[in-house]
């Protein structure tokens, strides 16, 4: 089972940016299509965006596009995610996993999903 973590949220305030990073250990990350999803109050876990294995090709929720970039370094088994022009709606907990392939945006056997780091972002 591997292990990932989650780090690098806080309190913003609207038009302002964050960059997460996720931290993957256990596994072979680079075999991974990998994603991040967010989950705000009373709502479900939703896909946010997603970064094929070489970091080469990417694909985000509507929500997203054009806002934030996904990346990741193989070498340092890490993901990132910069956000940019935060919004309200964007305050969530913000988590990453594997995804179950390309162009998928349910997760795959890689590890249990993690504490998450929360982004909470002001008017």
């Amino acid at each position: 089972q591997g292990q990932l973590v989650e780090s690098g949220g806080g309190l913003v305030q609207a038009g302002g940016s964050l960059r997460l990073s996720c931290a993957a250990s256990g596994r072979t990350f680079s075999s991974y299509v990998m994603g991040w999803f967010r989950q705000a109050p009373g709502k479900e876990r939703e896909f946010v965006a997603a970064i094929s294995w070489s970091g080469g090709s990417t694909y985000y929720a509507d929500s997203v596009k054009g806002r934030f970039t996904i990346s990741r370094d193989n070498a340092k088994n890490t993901m990132y995610l910069q956000m940019n022009v935060l919004k309200p709606e964007d305050t969530a907990v913000y988590y990453c996993n594997a995804m179950e392939g390309w162009g998928a945006t349910n997760t795959t056997d890689f590890a249990s999903w993690g504490q998450g780091t929360q982004v909470a972002v002001s008017s």
